[in-house]
């Protein structure tokens, strides 16, 4: 089967591209640590 590691490798690579790809609005997803990620709106 899969590693639970594995796919939570998986959601922090797509956020990391997500974030690249949003430029400085990128910054608005946070790391919540513990917990997963959040989007701080201005």
């Amino acid at each position: 089967g899969y590693s639970s590691d594995a796919d939570t490798r998986t959601v922090d690579t797509h956020i990391t591209r997500l974030r690249s790809k949003l430029g400085e609005a990128g910054e608005m997803i946070r790391t919540v640590r513990g917990y997963g990620y959040k989007l701080e709106l201005l």
